[in-house]
């Protein structure tokens, strides 16, 4: 017997587990729910067994959406996590106390949506679709695409038609089926509402979303594995629809409540673009509730303006004592660069608006130096290259020789000193 069922974020009630996201009873929203106390009697989920396992997402199998039959296909997930001093000293932290978590090299496709499709793909083959399907901003695109061809389902992708190319390649590669909408991807989401109660398709983030979104808590669970079972005092994270946020919560509160970390207040800090900022502009402006917003950003990875779980995110982010900043385009790129600059990460667009929302953060001291704080990096930079485009101007080739180079070599010190003198001057 299954240890999760469906229960009504709202009015409580249970639906057993079907693919299904709204309770008809009060037409809120579902989410998976826990035996926790079936959990701790098995005596499986403890530190020790858990350290035993592979370093996979699967290590976390008893608080997920699994049945019983399932067994992985993808070592996804239990990407690193590791100090960021260069970036640290930049934005303002002691070095010792910030943290990148990268999903940047989350298998197979390079990014966190990864861990949500494997969680909605093992319910899907359970309750018998052979298509799976989803509307996305890219990177769930990618992700669907992937694990439906080394799962041998059929694939449909629902995609706003102004997506970056590189996305839209990395979905066509794996054989699925891609519909370029002409509209926003709140148009998107709804037509792909409709199809799903016409055909019996499995629609990840529609009729599978309470499954789908449990898989982001291994983001929550690997953040306070890996540093030796304690919470951050402070994480940062970019909002898109909001669950990422939730569910990273969601996974310390179970910790706590199962013994494997000792219980403490986390600060929670979302981080959206300027151009396609509902909970941000909520958060700030002391709403309980999302005014839906049209988007006009280069991060179109979160250019979502009805966020599913916007209200969630708002309740999250103001009970942990946190906040909420956006960050403009051009503030997104020079983030980008930052990060790349600093630690050899590079990240997409997403992730340039939670490195400059940090900086934000930072100055404002509502995150302090000393406080340990974790920036999650959600996406690859190799996927949103054409937001760069323009930016490094492409050099005059030199002669293979070694007079030219040194030239060249002048030149550029040069340029460089005063480049030196000018910032000098202007300090």
């Amino acid at each position: 017997m299954s240890h999760y069922e469906l229960r009504c974020r709202e009015c409580g009630r249970t639906w057993g587990n079907q693919p299904r996201s709204i309770c008809d009873e009060c037409f809120s929203p579902l989410e998976v729910a826990y035996d926790y106390d079936a959990i701790r009697c098995e005596g499986s989920f403890t530190r020790e067994r858990i350290s035993q396992r592979s370093p996979n997402m699967w290590r976390y199998a008893e608080l997920l959406p699994l049945p019983q039959s399932f067994k992985p296909g993808l070592p996804v997930g239990f990407t690193p996590l590791f100090q960021a001093p260069h970036l640290a000293e930049r934005l303002g932290a002691l070095p010792q106390n910030l943290y990148i978590k990268n999903d940047a090299v989350c298998l197979p496709t390079l990014s966190f949506k990864d861990r949500v499709v494997a969680v909605a793909l093992a319910q899907a083959r359970e309750f018998g679709f052979d298509t799976v399907s989803c509307s996305s901003t890219g990177n769930l695109a990618n992700a669907v695409a992937a694990h439906a061809a080394r799962e041998e389902f059929k694939a449909w992708i629902f995609i706003p038609a102004d997506l970056e190319p590189a996305k839209i390649l990395g979905t066509n590669v794996f054989g699925a089926k891609v519909v370029r909408i002409a509209g926003s991807y709140d148009q998107v989401n709804r037509l792909c509402s409709q199809i799903a109660d016409e055909r019996n398709w499995g629609f990840v983030n529609v009729n599978l979303r309470p499954y789908y979104a449990e898989g982001s808590k291994t983001v929550g669970f690997e953040i306070a594995e890996q540093l030796g079972w304690r919470l951050p005092d402070n994480v940062v994270v970019p909002m898109a629809g909001g669950s990422l946020i939730v569910k990273i919560k969601k996974a310390f509160d179970e910790l706590i409540k199962l013994g494997l970390v000792e219980g403490k207040e986390v600060k929670f800090f979302g981080a959206q673009a300027t151009g396609c900022s509902p909970i941000s502009t909520a958060v700030k402006t002391g709403a309980s509730e999302i005014e839906p917003q049209k988007p006009a950003t280069i991060a179109r990875s979160l250019a979502i303006g009805n966020p599913a779980d916007g209200h969630y995110a708002i309740k999250t982010i103001k009970n942990s004592g946190g906040w909420s900043e956006d960050v403009s385009d051009p503030e997104v790129i020079d983030s980008i660069r930052l990060l790349a600059e600093t630690e050899g990460i590079f990240t997409e667009t997403a992730g340039g608006v939670t490195v400059g929302s940090a900086g934000k953060l930072y100055r404002q001291d509502r995150i302090l130096p000393e406080e340990t704080t974790v920036l999650c990096i959600t996406g690859n930079g190799l996927k949103t290259t054409d937001v760069l485009a323009g930016v490094y101007e492409a050099e005059r080739p030199i002669a293979p020789k070694l007079a030219e180079f040194e030239q060249y070599l002048q030149r550029t010190l040069d340029v460089a000193e005063v480049a030196r003198e000018t910032s000098v001057v202007g300090a």
